[in-house]
């Protein structure tokens, strides 16, 4: 046995192993915190539910549910991309943690990298949950499955930038206001429970062009009325997400 056999060999594990622990903390710390729950899972479970059983809102022609489920997945995106995001990460930069993190081994890149893997883990899981409880309430989606991904991966990638932007320029508590009322605004006026046409035709337009609009009706395009894939509402996703990511990446402060 030589000498150095026990000689210690400090150094950064590889960097994989470094982004996939990361990604690990940051689920946890997202599932753990009880306003970011009542954010993506809480909220839109108790929306689809009341809103399928009870006629509140005309959703035309149709089980409630067929109109909602699309919906409600394009709010659980939104929620987690950019609300839980946004305000997670607001207060992370506010405490110093970006920036003790930003020293560490791990490259910044890799950082934001493991928190939107982080979003996408939930986003699953949030997925798995609502569409079992809407095939509970009896919904027949239909469609491709593949643009409905494409469409929940632009959505994402949209609403991430929104929200890294926000936090990464704001303060925290202004962050926390600012996400929490959007969130509203845009569960309200974003197609999500109430059609897009039930608003007068020049505001129609406009509430068109926002990303959860586009992600709800494309999502209810292909999963309600089997379309193909809905390149005008990918096309301003996409727009939103070079936008939003590019802004971010400008403009982001660590501290």
């Amino acid at each position: 046995m030589s000498a150095g056999t026990y000689t210690p060999r400090p150094g950064a594990a590889p960097l994989p192993r470094m982004i996939a622990a990361q990604t690990a903390l940051e689920t946890r710390m997202l599932l753990r915190n009880g306003e970011q729950l009542l954010l993506t899972v809480i909220i839109p479970t108790l929306l689809l539910v009341l809103f399928s059983a009870v006629d509140i809102v005309d959703t035309g022609s149709g089980a409630s549910v067929d109109f909602l489920a699309p919906g409600i997945l394009a709010l659980a995106v939104m929620s987690t991309a950019f609300t839980g995001q946004a305000i997670a990460t607001g207060f992370e930069r506010r405490y110093g943690v970006l920036k003790r993190l930003g020293a560490s081994p791990l490259p910044r890149w890799a950082l934001m990298t493991a928190k939107t893997l982080s979003v996408l883990v939930t986003e699953v899981l949030q997925i798995v949950l609502l569409t079992a409880i809407a095939f509970a309430l009896g919904w027949s989606p239909e469609g491709d499955p593949l643009s409905v991904l494409l469409l929940l991966v632009l959505g994402t990638a949209a609403f991430s930038g929104l929200g890294l932007l926000m936090a990464g320029t704001l303060k925290a508590e202004a962050t926390l206001a600012a996400a929490n009322l959007v969130f509203l605004l845009l569960l309200v006026g974003g197609g999500v429970i109430v059609p897009l046409d039930k608003f007068p035709g020049a505001v129609q337009s406009v509430l068109g062009l926002l990303p959860v609009s586009a992600l709800s009706e494309g999502l209810r395009d292909v999963l309600q009325h089997g379309a193909s894939m809905p390149w005008a509402q990918a096309g301003i996703l996409a727009v939103w997400a070079v936008l939003g990511l590019g802004a971010a990446a400008k403009s982001f402060r660590w501290e």
